[in-house]
């Protein structure tokens, strides 16, 4: 397994050592490219912003992220998902009927997420990970899931290490595991043959 000294912060769980927070304060969203477009939900007072900074500048929290992409192949706020929906405040918004304003929250947890993770030498792979599965909608009702890991979010983003993968997919393993049996197949087939041809060459002639 290669381990990349440049993300040795991402991988030092491995070993037992308490990984670094990387704070985010609503400074650094605002200014950040993407949170600078998410005024509307940092300064409504009705949001939980602060507690949403707080939750995800939490270095236990942040290596379950990271350990959610590394060794279990799911987006890294399905690491930490269910204990976020489980915040008293924020499980009191999401359950506000204002489908609207709870994705525009939803948007800028993502942009949370990606400025943790950016931090610690992850980028964004360009693809979605489920993360439950949508319940009818019901417009009395808040938009909410019927199954899967989280209650209240659908997907979330993927991200891949900035100097590579650590561990390859599964899918990965099983080409590189078919792609060998093959070459060793196509090497045994060609001995056989000669190993044929060799023994017909050999064989003496009767008389």
């Amino acid at each position: 397994m290669q381990i990349f000294h440049h993300h040795r912060t991402a991988l030092l769980t491995e070993t037992g050592t308490t990984m670094p927070a990387h704070s985010i304060s609503r400074k650094d969203f605002l200014e950040d490219r993407r949170g600078c477009t998410f005024t509307d939900v940092a300064q409504d007072e009705s949001i939980p912003f602060d507690e949403l900074i707080r939750f995800f500048s939490d270095a236990q929290r942040q290596r379950r992220m990271i350990e959610s992409e590394l060794h279990h192949d799911r987006p890294p706020l399905a690491g930490v998902v269910r204990e976020l929906e489980a915040q008293p405040a924020i499980n009191e918004f999401f359950s506000t009927v204002h489908p609207q304003r709870t994705q525009r929250v939803r948007q800028a947890i993502g942009v949370l997420v990606r400025m943790i993770m950016t931090r610690h030498g992850w980028r964004k792979t360009g693809r979605k990970g489920s993360l439950g599965i949508r319940a009818t909608v019901n417009r009395e009702m808040p938009v909410h899931n019927k199954g899967g890991l989280a209650f209240w979010f659908v997907r979330a983003e993927r991200y891949e290490l900035e100097a590579g993968v650590s561990y390859p997919t599964t899918n990965q393993r099983r080409r590189e595991l078919e792609a060998c049996w093959s070459r060793r197949s196509a090497s045994g087939g060609a001995k056989g043959k000669a190993d044929r041809l060799n023994a017909r060459t050999m064989k003496p002639s009767k008389g």
